[in-house]
């Protein structure tokens, strides 16, 4: 076994009401054996070590990702010792990395390089007492009887010791030194991610709200890599410190929701989807608390790598997606909007424009039931013959006897292609309801009302027709008589 021994955040500089297992998550994506110890982070990468590339490459992966600074960041890489070698590399002490074989040996480590002091030459054996927590009750006794090391303390006749001491100081040096199995609790990152934390101070500002989010961002994003998960919707509430004000009462809590196309794990999407929001969003009383909630999530899927060198255009830009979500949270969802397609067999009711919010909440509903539904759906034969461009409304034609005429006669090449569908729908006359007369299913405008679109049952014949003048374009016929301009082609 080989464990590496992190600083955790000190108590003032973590955020009030957020656990202390949350400042290990990020840990859990390099290695499943995490855990808490004290006022260290120690991670067990014995198994795991040659996934990322060997024991080197782990350790300046986990000096690059924790979240605690480190002093040692910025300096040259080197040659991590193997286990069992008492030489420790200088770019880990200078960051207050510590290396060991056990977890005991590798946090007295940390506790000197967080000390400022120097690793001993021996290790284990010239470690300082108060570097074991259980050898610390007993530190002035041992120092007068000229035992400063762990190796003097381990020199001492066992029996003697054991009836000065009790059995936890030995039962720990055994651990430090490996002759006895220590297997601290391991860190599992929850189920479900809600999170609530108490403000320093009264937030009165959305700026001042975003900036205590962005801590709770943070500890989503490590519970989000520890479970090999993207959030695709996630929720922020703020309770309010006042109860009442100007004689008006005020809810306990105040929350919004953000929503993404795909999943993601990085925050600086999500912060600046937040800072739109609640720029638009009014506080109705100073906040005293927030709480950040995960409301679903979505398996991470590693984005591929090309085999190619990137080219001079390969240049990074932001995803199409993630621009179309912070232009709906600056403008409002109701002016960002995208065609969806609509389960119907009429041409001009085939597709609808939507907020593009409202489709992303469908399409995570879609992907709640399956996609299974949507590959059995089979392909309409009838396709082949759509035009590409749709004349809305309906254009009516002349006629020259009883041929259409656009711009000259049609010929008809294709055709007729029935179409009744709709029947179901009931349509309302202009007259009141007692003059309403039956509705009459002349499958393309209402008579009287040329340019509007048709609604109701319908029925018509498709043709594909061609002149020299307009080329082929796509007419039908209604059961009047009636000719439509419908669509052209190119």
């Amino acid at each position: 076994m080989h464990w590496i021994a992190l600083p955790l955040p000190a108590p003032d500089s973590a955020p009030s009401g957020v656990p202390a297992q949350a400042h290990g998550w990020w840990a859990l994506r390099f290695s499943p054996r995490v855990a808490l110890l004290e006022e260290g982070l120690l991670v067990e990468v014995g198994g795991t070590a040659r996934l990322w590339g060997g024991l080197p490459a782990l350790v300046r992966l986990l000096r690059q990702h924790c979240p605690v600074p480190l002093a040692g960041q910025g300096r040259a890489e080197r040659a991590t010792p193997p286990p069992g070698d008492p030489s420790a590399d200088p770019a880990d002490q200078a960051a207050c990395i510590a290396q060991a074989p056990t977890a005991l040996q590798a946090l007295a480590q940390l506790r000197l390089l967080q000390a400022g002091r120097p690793l001993p030459r021996r290790l284990p054996h010239d470690l300082p007492l108060r570097t074991l927590s259980e050898l610390r009750p007993h530190a002035a006794d041992l120092e007068h009887m000229g035992c400063r090391t762990w190796g003097a303390v381990r020199a001492l006749p066992r029996a003697g010791l054991a009836r000065r001491l009790g059995a936890g100081p030995l039962l720990a040096l055994d651990r430090a030194w490996g002759d006895v199995q220590h297997l601290p609790p391991w860190l599992q990152a929850p189920d479900c991610f809600a999170l609530e934390a108490e403000l320093p101070a009264l937030a009165e500002s959305a700026d001042s709200l975003l900036w205590s989010a962005s801590r709770l961002l943070g500890a989503l994003q490590s519970w989000l890599q520890a479970r090999h998960q993207g959030v695709l919707a996630l929720s922020l509430a703020w309770r309010h410190d006042l109860r009442r004000i100007d004689g008006v009462d005020l809810p306990d809590w105040q929350a919004l929701e953000v929503r993404t196309a795909q999943p993601a794990q990085e925050m600086a999407h999500l912060r600046r989807l937040l800072a739109e929001r609640l720029g638009r969003q009014r506080l109705a009383a100073p906040v005293n608390r927030i709480a950040l909630r995960a409301l679903q999530t979505a398996p991470w899927v590693e984005g591929s790598v090309s085999l190619l060198p990137p080219g001079p255009s390969d240049t990074p830009g932001e995803p199409w997606h993630q621009l179309q979500e912070r232009l709906s949270a600056r403008l409002g969802a109701e002016r960002v909007q995208g065609l969806c397609l609509v389960a119907d067999h009429r041409p001009e009711a085939m597709q609808q424009w939507q907020p593009l919010e409202a489709g992303k909440t469908a399409g995570a509903a879609a992907r709640g039931r399956g996609a299974s539904a949507k590959a059995a759906a089979p392909a309409d034969a009838r396709a082949v013959l759509w035009p590409t461009w749709l004349v809305q409304p309906p254009r009516l034609l002349v006629l020259q006897g009883s041929r259409p005429c656009l711009q000259g006669p049609l010929r008809l090449l294709v055709g007729p292609q029935r179409l009744e569908t709709a029947w179901w729908e009931a349509r309302e006359a202009s007259a009141p309801a007692h003059q309403a007369e039956p509705a009459e299913p002349d499958g393309a405008l209402a008579a009287g009302q040329p340019g509007e679109a048709a609604c109701g049952p319908t029925r018509r014949d498709y043709f594909v027709a061609h002149n020299r003048v307009v080329g082929h374009v796509w007419i039908f016929r209604d059961l009047q008589g009636r000719w439509f301009l419908h669509g052209f082609y190119g």
